[in-house]
């Protein structure tokens, strides 16, 4: 089976733990009954924003100040004045999603999107325009990570993040539960718009600067580009991301 789980490994590079920080992120993490918190630390006005919070998981947080929370987190970290430390969000399986979620949402899948700030802003967005889930490949893909949470600003504990081994083997399930494959490719003759997308839809993104490899841009049912301006060659792939996302809603 080619979705097969993989076991938590340090060799592997996958994190036992992690430091989480910020207040949205923290927030989200708080929120989210899935998240296994195992520490927070925090300033008396970070505790007091997030009260309710706290109140409903249970948690006492230890009160530091902003410096003794800057010792512990990365050296550049814009905390905020609080920090959790976190177990990574289980494994799940693309077959899992689709027997436990709507399958009536859009979702992005990214081919060999390597930058963890990316992935996080893809996140922030994907959350913002309802989408059911982020898939990635297992391999050439970062792991989850303090810096991919801050960066989606607590959309990676409202939006599942799914690893696969094979994209194109992924995307002919999707195919035969219903959804349309839609590669965004700067050179495609049809513009987003004009393909009147619905909700049904996975949108395909490739690497900056290598677009889709090739067997992916084949195995989509559809190439669209976004239509800016010429003087522009491409837009980052967290940007591109929210604007096709805009566009698939706008048209839904």
């Amino acid at each position: 089976m080619q979705n097969r789980k993989r076991k938590p490994d340090a060799a592997e590079g996958r994190l036992r733990s992690y430091w989480l920080y910020g207040i949205h992120a923290v927030k989200s993490a708080l929120l989210n009954e899935k998240r296994e918190i195992r520490r927070m630390i925090a300033t008396k006005p970070a505790i007091e924003k997030l009260a309710p919070e706290c109140r409903a998981r249970g948690i006492i947080p230890e009160t530091m100040s902003p410096q003794e929370i800057s010792r512990i987190v990365p050296g550049d970290a814009v905390h905020q004045g609080v920090a959790i430390e976190v177990k990574p969000l289980a494994d799940l399986l693309l077959e899992e999603y689709l027997a436990a979620y709507s399958t009536n949402k859009p979702l992005l899948m990214l081919d060999q999107v390597t930058d963890p700030h990316n992935v996080g802003a893809i996140l922030r967005s994907a959350a913002a325009f309802g989408v059911g889930a982020v898939v990635v490949t297992r391999d050439n893909a970062p792991q989850e990570s303090a810096v991919m949470a801050k960066a989606s600003s607590g959309g990676i504990e409202i939006v599942p993040l799914i690893a696969v081994t094979n994209l194109s083997q992924s995307m002919e399930i999707l195919k035969k539960h219903g959804f349309w494959c839609v590669g965004l490719d700067g050179e495609a003759k049809q513009a987003i718009a004009q393909a009147k997308l619905n909700n049904k839809t996975v949108l395909v993104l490739g690497a900056e600067g290598s677009g889709l490899r090739r067997l992916t841009a084949e195995r989509c049912d559809l190439l669209v580009r976004l239509p800016i301006s010429h003087a522009m060659e491409s837009l980052n792939v967290s940007n591109a991301a929210a604007v096709a996302l805009y566009a698939l809603t706008q048209g839904s």
